[in-house]
């Protein structure tokens, strides 16, 4: 897995972080209500340099994408980034990916961290005589992204010229090179900035300096779990349907074909999710295992039936109580609704989930 080439600014500066090898390894930064405030009144920056990267190019890299990938390829203008996955033949989500054209015949994606070998494999395996060339990037790729209310206004700030309407550009920060791209983040809007693995140091000093706070995966967890926001290997694998994850920004029903395509088209057509992804507020403030088990009672037979499974715990401002993402079982999601934490006494109550773009 790529180690951030942030490390030793966060280590020096006495953040919180997991043992090296670890994805989203920065916590905190010491002050996660500091951080949380931040995000949602202001402006912050997150390290997201471990992210894995691939590039493909050649005449035919965007058909060749564009008949695999959920979403757009194949008219996604330059400069513009899009989510995207790669599903499997049965329509479950195998990678979830940002995918930015560089120019005509060059598209980079950049993946969760440590997966863009096993997505590169998984993409060659459909290649055949097509002009088209995967290259792992990764240890060139070194994106941070900034985020919250304010986050578009400091950048144009920074760069000291306006940013475009759509889509990404180049940008200068402090004499440093950026591709610039729009994107969201738990539920806030949000830009992603990549300098290259050499300039990361420069670039999240000058962020930092212009009053970007650091946030880590703690305060980030509390964010997108309110925002209902999944993340991949915690809450999303490979035995979901997007819709399951409220992955709906990252596919298309209208492009034509790529793999799992026609699973994809059923469920919007006909429904039928067996379950969804879901927030619920916790009665208390002690943090639930990642695989907990919630139940409900039958009114008819009196027996507890197992509904549901949580995926996240985190500690909610907004809510001022634990929170928990959790895939419900059809019938049983309408807000209100309260379950049994595992053997009880503690429950969980559904919350509205609320609507967003990542």
């Amino acid at each position: 897995m790529n180690k951030s080439p942030l490390h030793k600014i966060h280590s020096a500066s006495g953040a919180r972080l997991l043992p090296d090898g670890e994805a989203r390894a920065l916590l905190t930064y010491g002050d996660v209500p500091g951080e949380y405030a931040a995000a949602s009144t202001g402006w912050v920056v997150l390290d997201e340099t471990d992210r894995g990267a691939l590039s493909v190019t050649g005449a035919d890299a965007s058909s060749f994408l564009h008949s695999l990938l959920a979403n757009e390829v194949r008219n996604l203008p330059v400069g513009h980034s899009i989510p995207n996955l790669l599903l499997d033949p049965k329509g479950k989500v195998r990678f979830i990916l940002e995918l930015t054209r560089a120019d005509e015949n060059e598209l980079r994606i950049s993946t969760e961290a440590g997966e863009a070998a096993l997505l590169s494999q998984a993409l060659d395996m459909y290649l055949f005589s097509e002009d088209v060339v995967l290259a792992e990037t990764t240890e060139q790729h070194a994106p941070i992204t900034i985020a919250g209310p304010d986050a578009g206004e400091r950048l144009t700030e920074l760069c000291k010229e306006p940013l475009p309407e759509q889509g990404g550009a180049r940008l200068s920060i402090d004499g440093i090179d950026v591709f610039a791209s729009p994107a969201a983040r738990a539920g806030l809007s949000a830009w992603t900035l990549d300098a290259g693995a050499e300039h990361a140091e420069a670039l999240w000093s000058a962020l930092v300096e212009a009053g970007a706070r650091p946030i880590g995966r703690i305060a980030l967890d509390s964010l997108r779990a309110e925002a209902c926001v999944g993340q991949a290997g915690e809450d999303i694998d490979d035995t979901l349907y997007p819709q399951e994850a409220r992955l709906e920004t990252a596919f298309s029903l209208d492009k034509g074909c790529y793999i799992g395509q026609e699973v994809v088209a059923k469920i919007d057509t006909y429904g039928g999710l067996n379950k969804r992804l879901c927030l619920l507020k916790v009665d208390h403030d002690d943090p639930i295992p990642r695989g907990t088990r919630l139940f409900r009672e039958d009114p008819d037979t009196g027996e507890w039936r197992d509904l549901g499974v949580s995926t996240t715990w985190a500690y909610s401002f907004a809510q001022d109580s634990g929170v928990v993402l959790a895939y419900i079982k059809r019938k049983h999601q309408e807000p209100g609704t309260t379950f049994r934490i595992a053997d009880g006494p503690a429950q969980a109550t559904l919350l509205e989930s609320p609507e967003h773009d990542g």
